[in-house]
Formats: C-alpha cells, structure tokens, sequence
C-alpha cells in the first residue's frame, strides 16, 4: 500500500521552469529539462506524497478526472519504480497522457484529498507524475501500435483531428473498424496543433502519437472540408457511422464597443494560428506583436497563450485585461468548497516573463490614429453582477475616472460561442442548440441516424481531459451502434458535469 505518511515526510515540489530571460526568445517548452534519472527520482519522491485515500476524489468523474484515470494506482507504482506498470494503467484510462499531462490544468489536484488545508503542504503533483510516466513509457519503448486482430467490417468517418476526434479513432481503430479521420486544415492535431503554443507543448508529441494511430490502421485525409469537398452523399455511402469532433471554434466578438473596427483589433485564435504556423515553418505571421504595444482582453488560458506567445514575438509591452476582480490566493470555502474547482487566482508562466494583468475594468473606447489603426484603449474600473434568476451578466462602470494605456495590437480572447457555421450541419439537417452545440442522446447520437457527436462540438469549449473522455465513450457508442455491444470503456455520460456550486 502508499505511505500515509508520505505528504509529511516531503513537501510538494512544482517541476522547474527554465530562467524567463531564456525561454521568451524561442519557442521550446517552457520547463527545464532534467536527466531521465534525475527526473523519475524527483518524481517518485511526489508520488510518494499520495496517501491511496479510502474514497479518491482525484479520479471522481463529478470532482477530479472524466476519464476516471487510476491516480492511486499509478502513484503507488512509480513510488516503487514501477514504470511500466505505472504506464499500463495510465493507459488504461488514457489514449494520450502527455496532452492532459501538459495542458489539463488538473482537476484532479484540486480533488486531491490534500487540497482539503494548506497544512498539507499542497496536493499532490499529478499532472507532472502523469506527464512523466508518458515520457518515461516512449523512452523505454513500451508505447506499441495495437492492431486489431479481427476486422469488423464496419467502415466510420471522424470529422476533426482534435483530441477527442483522435481518442474516438483509435479506440474504433482497436475495435476493429476501418477509421477514417478527416481535416479541414493542412495539418492534424485541430486545437492541439494551431491552438496551442509551442511552449506549452512542442508538436513532436502530438506528431509521435499520429505515427502510432497510424501504424494501428487510422486513416487520414487533410485539406478536406467535410460537406464541400466531401459531400454528405458521398459521407453517407462510404461510411457506416460519422462521429462529428468539429469543436467549438466560433469565437466570441467584441461587437458594441466605440472603435472595434479599427485595424490592429483581432480575435485570439487569429493570433495563436499564424504564431503556431510560424512554428510550423511556414514564414512570418501577418499578426505580429514585435514593437508593440499588445493588449489582450480576456483573463482565461487563451488570453494566457496570446500573453505568452506576444512576450516571445518582442512586444514592448503586455497588459492583460479582466473584467472581474482579483481572485484570492487560496481556496474560499464559501465560494467553492473542496472538492470542487476552486475560484483562486491562476498564474501561468507567461505571466512571470514581464507584462502586466489589470483586473476589474473593461474597455470603453478603442482610440485610433488617423490612418485608422489602434493606437490605445480607455479602460474604467468595473463591477460585474449577474442576476440570479435569469443568469444574465451586466457590467457596471464604478465611478467616472478614465484610464489610457497604450495599445498597437489588441487580442479578443473573451470565449467561444459554440460551433462554427457549416454546410455539412446544414445537408445533416442538425441544428445548434441556444449554446451553440449539437445536442445528442444518451447514446451520443444526434437527430440524424448514425451520425455522432463528442468534444467540444458537444459539451463547448471545455478542457483537454473532457474531449479525450468524450472520444472515449463515443467510441463505446458508435461500437455497440455498429456490432450491437461493446467492450470499449465510456467513462462518461452525455449529461456528465463537474461539480459545482450554483
């Protein structure tokens, strides 16, 4: 069993980052590299800190991980130094540790048991055990290709190479079924590949784990528009089953305040896609921040992602903008008890490499220079109240002072508004809920036979680890519909929410 008294003997202790005067002038990510011995004795050292608690929230569907991944179990195994152990039950759960282990902001620490009181010394380090024992698993050359052994027959398409279109291939893929994913872009990976920054997670992870999708028989096709190039009568006739992981990748515009058509005002996504096509080798962005003066509007992770990638295109300066007030340090008991998502002020490393965050105010006016581009902003301090009955949010100037602060590139990363427009919605007859998603059953299929839905597409913009488990169990879904059972886990319901208070 794990030590009880491990989470007294050793205090939590985050991954290193490299020096911030290094890692803003490239793209590599922003943690320090260490020896693989150096590295898993430091790390079995946390996972020592898991006590195997009698009821572990940290895998609760409601409080900790979706996918319902054994933390416990390959805690106490990397303890031991039993890696591959450790990787076959991470496995189990997951089809691609090193992207939760690297962009989930972790739920599970916030259910850990050892969130409970700051006496704790903290949770523990999960995201950095997961993240390792994936790495450790492709040194040591345990991650294969599992092929099917027995063809079903049965012929799906995947719409979308994001993380749950990917999770939904390859666990069709094992089941037996000719798997073929389609993307509109010239490139895999969806938001994985032109949505996260490079610093965050370099692309040769998601590219390792294509290799590994092919070799076990996924197919795909890029550059393809599905309902254009691709008819939804063609789609019809080759396949047996579509699954749609689409995304939510319509983002939220600023459409009210004085100003926004000047030039130098862009949406976030706009920004982070050509940065990450730079990246990619695909020349200088058109959307640049070096010699600017960047605003970024918006207090979430893709403000934080503009923040950062900004400080590494040279801007002089970065500011980002909330409109709520500064989160407290710790947990509020009152506001969001334990087990749930504490409300707390989020620092990402991009906030520690310069720039400024400005909270509670909000734009008044976009201010431009005579050829008509952004020059700066007048911001004013602001209350947010949101009415109890009806859910809507009003913002409320407090007093009457104006401040300028100057602003030669601005970055809308205020949300998403669910689904983008398409033609291949409209020939499926499937209409987009008040949210902006495509609803579906408790099979995970949508009004139109045969056709199913994961990811964001479904639940909206949410994290990593959802769309994984949302691919996951659509598989399941798709499985039974196909061959009328299934042996493929589904770790959630359509219905499935974090816990919450309301």
């Amino acid at each position: 069993m794990a030590d009880p008294t491990g989470f007294m003997k050793f205090e939590r202790e985050e991954p290193k980052k490299r020096p911030r005067e290094e890692r803003v002038h490239d793209w590599r990510e922003v943690y320090a590299e260490a020896s693989p011995e150096a590295r898993n004795k430091k790390v079995r050292v946390q996972a020592t800190r898991c006590m195997d608690c009698g009821i572990p929230f940290c895998h609760s569907g409601s409080s900790g991980c979706p996918l319902g991944n054994l933390i416990p179990e390959w805690n106490d195994l990397v303890r031991q130094g039993h890696w591959a152990a450790a990787s076959d039950r991470l496995h189990a759960t997951n089809n691609f540790p090193e992207f939760t282990g690297k962009l989930c902001p972790a739920p599970c620490e916030a259910g850990c048991v050892l969130s409970i009181s700051p006496a704790s010394g903290g949770p523990v380090t999960i995201k950095q055990i997961e993240a390792t024992i994936a790495e450790q698993s492709w040194e040591m050359g345990i991650v294969e290709a599992q092929v099917a052994e027995v063809s079903s027959g049965q012929r799906v398409a995947v719409v979308g190479s994001g993380p749950a279109g990917l999770a939904a291939a390859q666990q069709l893929t094992r089941a037996g079924h000719e798997v073929t994913v389609y993307e509109r872009d010239d490139r895999l990976g969806g938001l994985l590949r032109y949505g996260i920054p490079e610093f965050k997670m370099e692309k040769k992870h998601l590219d390792r784990r294509l290799a590994q999708l092919r070799k076990e028989g996924a197919r795909f096709v890029t550059g393809c528009e599905v309902g254009v190039d691709l008819t939804v009568e063609q789609l019809r006739a080759e396949y047996d089953a579509v699954v749609l992981a689409v995304g939510a990748l319509r983002g939220r515009d600023d459409t009210v305040t004085p100003g926004r058509e000047l030039a130098g005002i862009h949406l976030a996504m706009e920004h982070l896609v050509q940065a990450n096509r730079q990246c990619e080798g695909d020349g200088p962005p058109e959307i640049d921040a070096n010699g600017k003066h960047v605003v970024v509007i918006g207090g979430g992770d893709t403000g934080a992602d503009c923040y950062g990638t900004a400080s590494r295109q040279g801007a002089l300066s970065v500011t980002q903008l909330d409109q709520y007030p500064m989160p407290p340090t710790t947990r509020d008991d009152d506001r969001s008890p334990w087990p749930t998502w504490p409300y707390i002020l989020r620092t990402y490393p991009a906030h520690d490499e310069g720039g400024e965050r400005l909270f509670g105010v909000a734009v008044k006016r976009f201010v431009g220079d005579d050829e008509g581009h952004v020059r700066a902003i007048e911001l004013q301090h602001v209350r947010v109240t949101r009415d109890r009955e009806t859910g809507v949010r009003t913002v409320e100037p407090v007093g009457d002072e104006i401040e300028t602060i100057p602003a030669d590139l601005v970055l809308l990363a205020i949300g998403f508004e669910g689904v983008e427009r398409m033609r291949l919605l409209d020939d499926l007859g499937l209409s987009l809920t008040q949210r902006g998603a495509l609803s579906c059953g408790a099979d995970w299929q949508t009004e139109a036979p045969g056709v199913f839905v994961c990811g964001d597409a479904h639940r909206g913009a949410s994290l990593v680890v959802w769309a994984i488990a949302e691919g996951r169990s659509v598989a399941h879904a798709v499985d039974t519909y196909l061959t009328g059972s299934s042996d493929l886990p589904a770790p959630v319901h359509p219905t499935a929410l974090p816990l919450a208070v309301v």
